[in-house]
């Protein structure tokens, strides 16, 4: 693991040797609440032929936030009052993204993104089109605002991260219930003991607030329009068993690229596979990528 200061907050990230000079880099950013440790099973079929760079988003895994706050302070959120010049939105991350390319030199990149991270791949291709050359988005989708289960999705989702117990990781077996939690089967204990672990580290202001900033309805309405304005290829991988992105969901937003063409040719469904494609499904998940990319050679 190497780090790199991105306006004043140390980013943890992992890179890869350069391969072909054909060949772009294949950026990977990860979800809420996880870290970059989950995209290991995607490097391990791509690597031979992509330089591969994974990192922590801000506040997640072994980033740091940019400000601490306390506890105290952090229950006094107002979780309606969303600032435009947030440290954790969507822009936000997209800009840290940016910078990281630049200071890496990669020149020519995909962006690969997991839901949440799949919203800021889209503003980073926005953010960064000279460098970034195409995206694909797993499990990520949206643009449709639907009031009372956002209302009830943003209520649960700040109980889950005010009430963490910090001693959640020395439960015997909680490991278990993480391995089936939003995939479709089981996944490996190993990857149950990740997910506890990001779940608890994580930052308690870049949680909750990557939480709120994200699915206001403001936002939320945005990222159709920002998807109709790319210019790069943009595809988009579902899983056919995905309960928190459902498939018809992720069609509704890739609609509005020209790639989609009325029958959802950006499209792509993984069969038995929930939420975490890359972890549940990485053989088929990077057959896909290597199919796409090889789409668009240049």
């Amino acid at each position: 693991m190497a780090t790199i200061d991105i306006l004043g907050s140390t980013h943890a990230y992992e890179l890869t040797p350069p391969r072909a000079s054909s060949s772009p880099a294949l950026v990977f950013i990860h979800g809420w609440l996880l870290s970059r440790s989950y995209w290991q099973p995607l490097i391990d079929r791509l690597v031979d032929d992509y330089q591969c760079l994974v990192y922590d988003l801000r506040g997640f895994g072994d980033s740091r936030s940019l400000k601490e706050k306390t506890d105290s302070e952090l229950l006094e959120v107002n979780p309606d009052c969303v600032s435009t010049t947030s440290n954790y939105s969507l822009t936000a991350y997209a800009r840290d993204l940016s910078i990281l390319l630049q200071k890496l030199d990669i020149e020519r990149a995909w962006l690969i993104g997991h839901s949440l991270g799949g919203s800021i791949a889209l503003w980073g291709a926005s953010v960064a089109s000279e460098q970034v050359k195409g995206v694909i988005c797993i499990n990520a989708g949206g643009g449709i605002y639907l009031k009372e289960e956002f209302e009830r999705f943003r209520a649960a989702g700040q109980q889950l991260v005010k009430r963490r117990p910090q001693w959640l990781c020395y439960l015997p077996w909680i490991d278990v219930l993480f391995t089936r939690a939003q995939v479709a089967r089981p996944i490996a204990r190993r990857w149950g003991r990740q997910r506890v672990i990001d779940f608890v580290v994580a930052h308690p202001e870049a949680a909750l607030r990557t939480l709120l900033d994200s699915t206001t309805e403001a936002e939320v309405h945005r990222l159709p329009l920002v998807v109709s304005q790319l210019e790069q290829p943009l595809y988009f991988i579902a899983g056919a068993d995905d309960k928190v992105m459902e498939p018809k969901y992720v069609r509704h937003l890739a609609s509005f690229h020209k790639l989609f063409q009325g029958c959802a040719a950006n499209v792509i469904e993984i069969p038995k596979c929930g939420h975490l494609a890359m972890v549940e499904q990485p053989d088929a998940v990077g057959m896909q990528i290597r199919k796409i990319l090889s789409e668009h050679q240049s």
